[in-house]
């Protein structure tokens, strides 16, 4: 029955992505925006940014799309996005060049740089590649900064389209990114501030996208800018949906941002470092008041596999095989987003089938109310139900240091605890190293009876429980649980 679950969930994801994205949208309920339907479940993609950083060229695209089309498509994964300077024909990889000059079209609007992006050569745009994409299953996704590109302002002062404004009219200089120099910020206040963003997604809509990281809009928080681009979307007639980076976005503005934006980020760049993973767990806790279909917390992208694949060495994630486990538990029982950010065809064989895992994904798509349970000793839990169901998932978490004996389970290179302990850190308690056993009542979770119980990384039925749920989970490391009444 469970197989048959799994089935047919991903039948529904496909079913609404094809309905909802490429065909023009689905309709909401009267109480909620029309946009939350575009995304009722968290998307599942690829993103170019941990493994290519702004140095992306249309081949790697190319290369990960047939990857997912071949192996991921199947489980749920279905965007590719590419992420940060496409318009810049001399991007570096890992930094910003101050001054660059982008390409752009007569109305100050960025344009894909056809050196890196051949197939958009002849039209200037990136429908090419959506179609090539669309054919293949998969949704498009593109990475925009907010405001208005300087070189619009300074070098052009270019026309806003269909308006008697000019680029320097609507630019606010105050309002830059602090780390990317490409733009100046929008006044919203001024006449023509609309009608530019208007313009920009008016250009994306025809180039069928699909997906919209929009950078430099959450922390800090750009109110205005944010309601200009809902507003610009659900003008451009084309159901694009809307993630909101980097963070951490406040969460005081919860309310707002969820009717606003399918997703946004609760933390700044997340990468594989256990520090970074630990802290996670209170971000997501934080936010769960705000999570549902259409709108959610996004606990950013998923460093896995070949990330920083623009070098040789020390290019594979630096996360154990526990953390990875733990990573995507934690992710899928708070129904963060699943967006991918290695170079997928180097996937190995473990990384593909922590992928890959129907009925983990299932957890993700599928379920509500999900909400920590409790968090003290080094010991975690989060809960979660299913839809129309008396079944619960459990996901049980061992946060304790973790052993490290001199290696991990990747290509040769040092674990990032084993790089602590390279640095004279504090001497950890070979006690506190082990696996612990983590235990959850029952009857906290809404049991009055016994129940069964189904390991779900492992594909395996467990038997009956009385009273107690208790697994031993090793440090750095997590578990996760299908529970159902045994009558």
């Amino acid at each position: 029955m469970l197989k048959q679950h799994v089935k047919s969930l991903l039948a529904l994801k496909m079913k609404l992505a094809v309905a909802g994205l490429l065909a023009g949208g689905l309709t909401a309920t009267a109480a909620e925006p029309t946009f939350w339907s575009w995304a009722k479940t968290p998307p599942m993609g690829w993103n170019s940014w941990d493994c290519y950083g702004a140095g992306v060229w249309e081949s790697n695209v190319l290369a990960n799309a047939k990857y997912m089309e071949q192996h991921l498509k199947s489980h749920g994964w279905d965007i590719i996005t590419i992420d940060i300077q496409w318009y810049e024909p001399l991007a570096r990889t890992t930094q910003y060049r101050r001054g660059a000059v982008l390409e752009m079209d007569v109305n100050g609007r960025l344009l894909p740089a056809t050196n890196r992006f051949p197939m958009t050569a002849a039209t200037r745009s990136f429908k090419p590649i959506a179609d090539y994409l669309h054919a293949k299953g998969l949704r498009f996704g593109l990475h925009l900064m907010r405001g208005i590109p300087r070189q619009a302002v300074d070098r052009d002062n270019s026309p806003i389209l269909g308006t008697p404004y000019k680029a320097a009219d609507i630019a606010n200089k105050r309002f830059t990114c602090p780390w990317n120099t490409d733009m100046y910020g929008v006044d919203m206040n001024k006449p023509g501030a609309q009608e530019y963003y208007d313009s920009v997604f008016a250009l994306l809509a025809s180039w069928d996208l699909d997906y919209v990281k929009v950078d430099d809009l959450s922390a800090p928080y750009h109110k205005d800018e944010i309601e200009a681009i809902r507003k610009a979307i659900d003008r451009c007639a084309r159901p694009i949906v809307l993630s909101t980076s980097p963070g951490a976005t406040p969460v005081t503005e919860g309310e707002h941002v969820k009717t606003h934006a399918n997703l946004w980020r609760i933390s700044n760049d997340f990468w594989d470092d256990w520090r970074a993973l630990y802290a996670q767990f209170a971000r997501l806790d934080r936010w769960s008041a705000f999570r549902g279909p259409g709108h959610w917390p996004d606990a950013d992208m998923l460093p896995l596999g070949n990330v920083r694949a623009w070098q040789t060495r020390d290019n594979w994630t630096h996360f154990t095989k526990d953390e990875e486990f733990t990573l995507m538990t934690l992710w899928c029982i708070a129904r963060s987003p699943l967006i991918l950010g290695g170079n997928l065809p180097e996937n190995d064989e473990f990384t593909l089938a922590l992928l890959t895992n129907d009925e983990v994904l299932a957890v993700n798509q599928n379920s509500v109310s999900n909400r920590q349970l409790f968090n003290t000793n080094k010991q975690v839990a989060w809960i979660a139900d299913l839809p129309e169901s008396k079944d619960k998932y459990v996901a049980l978490f061992n946060t304790s240091p973790a052993q490290v004996p001199g290696g991990r389970h990747g290509r040769g290179e040092a674990d990032t605890a084993s790089r602590s302990a390279a640095t004279n850190a504090p001497a950890v308690d070979p006690a506190a190293t082990q696996p612990r056993d983590i235990s959850v009542s029952l009857a906290d979770i809404g049991f009055t009876g016994p129940a069964r119980v189904r390991d779900l990384w492992n594909h395996k039925n467990l038997g009956a429980v009385t009273g107690i749920l208790t697994q031993s989970i090793n440090s750095h490391g997590a578990g996760l649980y299908l529970v159902q009444p045994q009558n």
